[in-house]
C-alpha cells in the first residue's frame, strides 16, 4: 500500500491513508477500541440471496447502477456486469493492466483508467478502444450522451467520443499542491456536468468545458499542503436540483444547482462521502460517528455512536434504513429516524470500503477481497 503524500506529479494519496498518516504524526496514537456490537437487534427482515466473487479490491471503486445492471471491477483489470436480481454475469472482459478508477456506464458502453494512465473503454463486454491520458486519475470516468468525461487527479477535466476515443475538448485547471487518492465528483445534471474541483462544486458546460458557475464548500486554511487539503470527495446526496457533498475532513455542504450557489455548509471532519433522502443527508465521521443533517438548514438531526471506531464506508439510504459496511465485512442497518440498530449482516470477514448500492431491490455489498453479495428483502 501507498506509505506517504505526494505531489501531484508523482503520486496522490488515499484518504484513509493520509489519516493513518496524520494519525502517525500525532504521537503514535492508535483508536480506541470499538464497544462491543451485542446481539443482532434483527428487526428487520433481510437475507442473502446471492454471492459472486472478482479479484482483490485496492482501488478505489465505484460500483455503478443501470436500472438492475451493477458493473464492477478489480485491481487486476477485470471488468464485469451482472444482473443484481440474480447475481447472473453478462459479461466479463479485462482492460489489460491494473485499475486506477472505475468503473463508469451508462449501460452500453463501460469504462476504466489503469495505472498507466489509459482510458479503457468497452461496448456492452467488447473491448473498444483505449487512449492515453497526460495524468493519474482515481475518479470513474462518466458516461453520458456518447461522451466519456475524465476528471483527473489534478482534476483536470477531459471529454472523449465514446464511440471513436477521439478527444473533444479538455480542460485545465491550476494543480493543488496535494490531491486525494479516492474518488471525486463527477456527475451529470441534465445539460451540466458537476464536478468538484478543490473546495469547489463547479457547473460544466459538457459541450466544450467552459466552467458556468463554481460554488464554494470549503475553503483552504492552514500552514502546509496537508491542512490547506479541501477537495470534495466522491458519493453525493441529489435530490432534485440541490447537491449535498463532503469536502475532505473539513465540512458538508449543499448546492443548488440551478443558481450555483451554496445553501449551507457546516464543518464536519469525514474522508467518505454522502447520501441522503428529502429530510437529511447523512454521513459518516473520522470516529465512526453516524450523523443526520437537516437537508434544509445543515442542522445536526440526530448522531448515532453505536459504530464509532469500525472504520465505516460511506452510507446508503435504503427503504427506512441507513446502510454501511466495516472492516471486518459487517453490514450494518440504521434506522434514518433516530440512527438505532436494526439489523447486521456478515460477508467475508474483509473490509467493506466501497459504499454499497441498490438495484432491482437487491443490496448489493463488495468486499476488498472481491467477495460480491446480493441481499434482499424477505
Amino acid at each position: 500500500m501507498f506509505k506517504q503524500f505526494s505531489k501531484v506529479s508523482i503520486r496522490a494519496v488515499w484518504a484513509w491513508v493520509v489519516v493513518s498518516s496524520l494519525s502517525a504524526c500525532s504521537g503514535g496514537l492508535v483508536n480506541p477500541k470499538p464497544d462491543d456490537l451485542g446481539p443482532d437487534p434483527a428487526t428487520l427482515a433481510v437475507r442473502q440471496v446471492w454471492s459472486s466473487k472478482i479479484g482483490v479490491l485496492d482501488f478505489p471503486l465505484q460500483i455503478k447502477i443501470n436500472g438492475h445492471v451493477v458493473t464492477v471491477a478489480s485491481t487486476d483489470g477485470v471488468v464485469v456486469s451482472m444482473d443484481a436480481r440474480t447475481g447472473t454475469e453478462l459479461w466479463r472482459n479485462n482492460a489489460g493492466a491494473g485499475i486506477s478508477a472505475g468503473v463508469g456506464s451508462d449501460g452500453h458502453f463501460a469504462g476504466v483508467v489503469t495505472r498507466a494512465n489509459e482510458l479503457v473503454v468497452f461496448e456492452n463486454g467488447i473491448l473498444l478502444w483505449r487512449s492515453s491520458l497526460s495524468t493519474q486519475v482515481f475518479t470513474s470516468p462518466l458516461i453520458a450522451g456518447e461522451r466519456v468525461f475524465v476528471l483527473g487527479a489534478d482534476r483536470s477535466l477531459a471529454a472523449f467520443d465514446a464511440k471513436s476515443g477521439r478527444k473533444l475538448w479538455r480542460q485545465q485547471r491550476p494543480g493543488d499542491a496535494l490531491v486525494l487518492r479516492q474518488p471525486g465528483i463527477l456527475l451529470a445534471k441534465g445539460n451540466t456536468l458537476l464536478v468538484g474541483q478543490s473546495g469547489h462544486l463547479t457547473g460544466v458546460n459538457p459541450t466544450n468545458g467552459t466552467v458556468m458557475w463554481d460554488a464554494a464548500v470549503a475553503t483552504p486554511r492552514g500552514t502546509n499542503d496537508i491542512e490547506r487539503l479541501v477537495d470534495l470527495v466522491g458519493g453525493v446526496s441529489r435530490q432534485v436540483d440541490v447537491i449535498c457533498v463532503r469536502a475532505f475532513q473539513s465540512a458538508v455542504g449543499c448546492v443548488d444547482t440551478t443558481r450555483g450557489i451554496t445553501n449551507w455548509k457546516k464543518s464536519s471532519v469525514g474522508t467518505v462521502g454522502l447520501d441522503g433522502d428529502n429530510l437529511r443527508v447523512y454521513g459518516v465521521e473520522d470516529d465512526g460517528r453516524l450523523i443526520a443533517w437537516a437537508r434544509a438548514s445543515g442542522e445536526v438531526a440526530w448522531t448515532s455512536e453505536r459504530l464509532r471506531y469500525r472504520q465505516l464506508s460511506a452510507p446508503l439510504v435504503l427503504g427506512r434504513s441507513v446502510v454501511v459496511g466495516d472492516e471486518v465485512g459487517l453490514v450494518h442497518f440504521l434506522s434514518r429516524n433516530d440512527g438505532a440498530i436494526l439489523k447486521r449482516l456478515s460477508t467475508d470477514g474483509s473490509a467493506i470500503k466501497v459504499a454499497p448500492v441498490a438495484a432491482a431491490d437487491t443490496l448489493v455489498v463488495l468486499t476488498s477481497n472481491g467477495g460480491i453479495f446480493g441481499f434482499r428483502p424477505e
